[in-house]
Protein backbone atom coordinates (compact mmCIF):
# COMPACT_ATOMS: atom_id res chain seq x y z
CA UNK A 1 0.00 0.00 0.00
CA UNK A 2 2.92 2.35 0.73
CA UNK A 3 5.47 1.02 -1.73
CA UNK A 4 9.06 0.07 -0.94
CA UNK A 5 10.80 1.54 2.06
CA UNK A 6 13.71 3.97 1.70
CA UNK A 7 16.53 4.45 4.25
CA UNK A 8 15.80 8.21 4.42
CA UNK A 9 12.03 7.70 4.74
CA UNK A 10 9.07 7.02 2.45
CA UNK A 11 9.02 10.56 1.05
CA UNK A 12 12.28 9.71 -0.79
CA UNK A 13 10.74 6.88 -2.86
CA UNK A 14 10.59 7.66 -6.60
CA UNK A 15 7.21 8.50 -8.15
CA UNK A 16 6.97 5.25 -10.13
CA UNK A 17 7.78 3.15 -7.04
CA UNK A 18 5.23 4.84 -4.79
CA UNK A 19 2.51 2.64 -3.36
CA UNK A 20 -1.25 2.93 -3.79
CA UNK A 21 -1.84 5.37 -0.91
CA UNK A 22 0.71 8.01 -2.02
CA UNK A 23 -0.50 7.68 -5.63
CA UNK A 24 -4.14 8.13 -4.58
CA UNK A 25 -3.23 11.28 -2.61
CA UNK A 26 -1.53 12.77 -5.67
CA UNK A 27 -4.44 11.80 -7.92
CA UNK A 28 -6.98 13.48 -5.62
CA UNK A 29 -5.07 16.75 -5.47
CA UNK A 30 -4.38 16.69 -9.24
CA UNK A 31 -8.16 16.44 -9.73
CA UNK A 32 -8.82 19.29 -7.27
CA UNK A 33 -6.19 21.48 -8.97
CA UNK A 34 -7.87 20.90 -12.35
CA UNK A 35 -11.45 21.33 -11.12
CA UNK A 36 -13.73 24.27 -11.83
CA UNK A 37 -12.69 27.15 -9.58
CA UNK A 38 -16.36 27.65 -8.60
CA UNK A 39 -16.20 24.36 -6.68
CA UNK A 40 -14.85 24.60 -3.13
CA UNK A 41 -13.10 21.57 -1.61
CA UNK A 42 -12.49 20.53 1.97
CA UNK A 43 -10.12 17.59 2.41
CA UNK A 44 -9.44 15.91 5.75
CA UNK A 45 -7.65 12.72 6.71
CA UNK A 46 -7.42 10.32 9.63
CA UNK A 47 -5.13 7.37 10.30
CA UNK A 48 -5.83 4.52 12.67
CA UNK A 49 -4.19 1.26 13.58
CA UNK A 50 -5.73 -1.94 14.91
CA UNK A 51 -3.19 -3.83 16.98
CA UNK A 52 -3.98 -6.60 19.46
CA UNK A 53 -7.69 -5.80 19.10
CA UNK A 54 -7.20 -2.16 20.12
CA UNK A 55 -7.85 0.84 17.88
CA UNK A 56 -5.05 3.41 18.07
CA UNK A 57 -4.98 6.95 16.66
CA UNK A 58 -1.82 7.29 14.55
CA UNK A 59 -2.24 11.06 14.10
CA UNK A 60 -2.29 11.74 17.84
CA UNK A 61 0.22 9.51 19.57
CA UNK A 62 -0.13 11.54 22.80
CA UNK A 63 -3.67 10.22 23.30
CA UNK A 64 -4.29 7.52 25.87
CA UNK A 65 -3.05 4.41 24.10
CA UNK A 66 -5.57 2.15 25.82
CA UNK A 67 -7.46 2.12 22.56
CA UNK A 68 -10.31 4.19 21.16
CA UNK A 69 -13.90 2.93 21.29
CA UNK A 70 -15.83 1.96 18.17
CA UNK A 71 -19.34 3.43 18.19
CA UNK A 72 -22.31 3.30 15.86
CA UNK A 73 -24.52 6.16 14.76
CA UNK A 74 -27.82 5.54 12.91
CA UNK A 75 -26.96 8.29 10.40
CA UNK A 76 -23.27 7.74 9.71
CA UNK A 77 -22.82 4.10 10.70
CA UNK A 78 -19.81 2.78 12.64
CA UNK A 79 -17.10 5.24 13.63
CA UNK A 80 -14.15 5.54 15.99
CA UNK A 81 -14.88 7.95 18.83
CA UNK A 82 -12.30 10.74 19.34
CA UNK A 83 -10.29 9.82 16.22
CA UNK A 84 -8.19 12.76 15.07
CA UNK A 85 -8.97 14.23 11.65
CA UNK A 86 -6.62 16.74 10.08
CA UNK A 87 -7.56 19.32 7.42
CA UNK A 88 -5.10 19.11 4.52
CA UNK A 89 -4.73 21.44 1.54
CA UNK A 90 -1.87 19.94 -0.45
CA UNK A 91 -0.17 16.66 -1.33
CA UNK A 92 2.70 17.65 0.95
CA UNK A 93 0.44 18.25 3.98
CA UNK A 94 -1.39 14.96 3.40
CA UNK A 95 1.82 12.98 3.01
CA UNK A 96 3.23 14.65 6.11
CA UNK A 97 0.24 13.32 8.12
CA UNK A 98 0.56 9.90 6.46
CA UNK A 99 4.29 9.57 7.16
CA UNK A 100 3.95 10.88 10.73
CA UNK A 101 1.32 8.22 11.40
CA UNK A 102 3.38 5.58 9.65
CA UNK A 103 6.17 6.10 12.19
CA UNK A 104 3.79 5.05 14.96
CA UNK A 105 2.76 1.73 13.39
CA UNK A 106 3.80 -1.55 14.93
CA UNK A 107 6.33 -3.27 12.66
CA UNK A 108 8.71 -6.21 12.86
CA UNK A 109 11.24 -7.94 10.65
CA UNK A 110 10.44 -11.10 8.68
CA UNK A 111 12.51 -13.16 6.23
CA UNK A 112 10.79 -11.37 3.32
CA UNK A 113 10.42 -7.83 4.66
CA UNK A 114 12.48 -5.75 7.08
CA UNK A 115 9.46 -3.55 7.94
CA UNK A 116 6.54 -5.98 7.97
CA UNK A 117 3.45 -4.42 9.53
CA UNK A 118 2.17 -6.13 12.67
CA UNK A 119 -1.10 -4.20 12.68
CA UNK A 120 -3.95 -3.40 10.36
CA UNK A 121 -4.23 0.27 9.48
CA UNK A 122 -6.73 2.51 7.75
CA UNK A 123 -5.85 5.86 6.22
CA UNK A 124 -9.10 7.67 5.43
CA UNK A 125 -9.49 10.65 3.16
CA UNK A 126 -12.68 12.69 3.57
CA UNK A 127 -13.65 15.02 0.71
CA UNK A 128 -16.44 17.58 0.77
CA UNK A 129 -17.37 19.81 -2.16
CA UNK A 130 -19.61 22.85 -2.29
CA UNK A 131 -20.86 24.62 -5.40
CA UNK A 132 -23.90 26.55 -6.60
CA UNK A 133 -26.44 24.43 -8.47
CA UNK A 134 -26.92 26.12 -11.89
CA UNK A 135 -30.62 25.13 -11.98
CA UNK A 136 -31.80 26.04 -8.48
CA UNK A 137 -29.10 28.55 -7.55
CA UNK A 138 -28.80 26.90 -4.15
CA UNK A 139 -25.53 25.64 -2.78
CA UNK A 140 -25.05 21.91 -3.29
CA UNK A 141 -22.78 19.99 -0.93
CA UNK A 142 -21.40 16.52 -1.57
CA UNK A 143 -19.34 14.43 0.83
CA UNK A 144 -17.43 11.22 0.41
CA UNK A 145 -14.75 9.21 2.09
CA UNK A 146 -12.13 6.81 0.86
CA UNK A 147 -10.79 4.15 3.23
CA UNK A 148 -7.33 2.86 2.29
CA UNK A 149 -6.63 -0.29 4.31
CA UNK A 150 -3.24 -1.91 4.87
CA UNK A 151 -3.50 -5.38 6.41
CA UNK A 152 -0.91 -6.80 8.80
CA UNK A 153 1.85 -8.74 7.07
CA UNK A 154 0.63 -7.85 3.60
Amino acid sequence: MMGPSHPKGPEHVSDEDRGIIPKVIRHIFDFIDGADKQVKFLVRCSYLEIYQEKVMDLLNISKDQQGLPIKEDPQKGPYVKDLTTVIVKTVTETEKALFAGLKGRKVGETAMNADSSRSHSMFTIYIETACDDPITGKQKIKAGKLNLVDLAGS
